[in-house]
């Protein structure tokens, strides 16, 4: 499960508490996320690290679970489009969950992100 402890107060706090090897994997992507939107703004939310725009939209999530990571809130439209890219992975409207041994990649995690930024500041 996901780390829901009262301890658990900032993203630094989750990952820490995540076993070694997603641990790993989880901050190869927040490393992305950060570098493809060097000001979101980061916490937790739901029991997940939640990355959110600096007007407090939050843009994707991150979480480990028992058997697989994933990664929540990348869109419907996103998966659908790049659904060739996305195959290896078990895909749920806007999650996609991912193991260890299938990593995410930082550069499709880092499309996503620019993505989901794109969406919440289109005018209207």
């Amino acid at each position: 499960m996901a780390a829901r402890t009262t301890h658990t107060r900032t993203v630094d706090d989750y990952l820490a508490g995540a076993p070694k090897d997603k641990r790993a994997a989880l901050i190869k992507l927040r490393k992305a996320i950060r570098a493809a939107v060097p000001n979101v703004t980061e916490g937790l939310s739901y029991g997940m690290a939640v990355f959110k725009h600096p007007n407090g939209t939050p843009l994707v999530y991150l979480a480990y679970w028992k058997d697989h990571c994933a990664l929540y809130g990348t869109g419907r439209d996103f998966i659908d489009a790049h659904a060739s890219e996305l195959k290896a992975y078990q895909l749920s409207k806007g999650t996609i969950r991912f193991t260890v041994d299938k990593p995410f990649p930082e550069g499709l995690m880092t499309q996503i992100v620019k993505a989901r930024l794109a969406e919440v500041e289109k005018p209207g």
